[in-house]
């Protein structure tokens, strides 16, 4: 510990790899990626030494988290206090999910914008009262005007909070429906059948 202790951004070095890593991560790991960064030989046993220092301080504190020791290596896990909380949480999210038929509303209105609900129909092929209601309240797509067409419809187009939604920046960022049409999704006879 004595070698680590010259390092005092170690504990932020730590917490960085432990965090980006997907699986836990082994104190011999740690050690030799320390070593290499800082230059120095930082053996598995020190390393081992301020783990446990870390999982103490972890554990005693406030926090929503905590350090585990779990498959011969270290990851960050949420406080199984908080388990009835995040039980919740998911839950909520699961209800905030989008059903099929919404997601397919919203693939031709996000592609074919701005449209009428009669438009919507006759590329789907069924009523899509329903969807566009749900997408209208989840704020995925607004009512962005009135066709001059017969009866002046309503036209839908999607909205800020559909990028965020998505995580795009700009409808440019959508795949190109070209992208999407390729052999390998389709569906059918090849070429080369008969």
């Amino acid at each position: 510990m004595e070698t680590l202790g010259a390092y005092p951004e170690l504990r932020a070095e730590v917490e960085a790899l432990i965090f980006a890593s997907e699986q836990p991560l082994p104190a011999t790991e740690l050690a030799k990626i320390l070593s290499q960064y800082h230059e120095i030989d930082v053996s598995e046993s020190e390393m081992e030494v301020y783990l446990q220092y870390l999982l103490t301080e972890y554990e005693q504190a406030t926090l929503g988290f905590e350090l585990v020791k779990t498959g011969g290596g270290y990851l960050f896990l949420t406080k199984k206090s908080f388990q009835p909380l995040l039980t919740l949480a998911m839950t909520e999210r699961s209800k905030k999910r989008l059903s099929q038929a919404a997601l397919e509303t919203l693939s031709i209105i996000a592609y074919k914008q701005p449209v009428t609900k009669s438009e919507l129909e006759h590329i789907r092929g069924v009523n899509c009262d329903y969807s566009i209601q749900r997408l209208l309240e989840r704020k995925l797509i607004v009512i962005s005007g009135k066709s001059n067409g017969p009866g002046r419809p309503l036209i839908y187009s999607t909205s800020e909070q559909f990028m965020e939604y998505f995580g795009i920046n700009s409808m440019e960022e959508l795949p190109q429906l070209k992208e999407l049409d390729n052999q390998d999704n389709s569906i059918g006879n090849s070429e080369n059948e008969e």
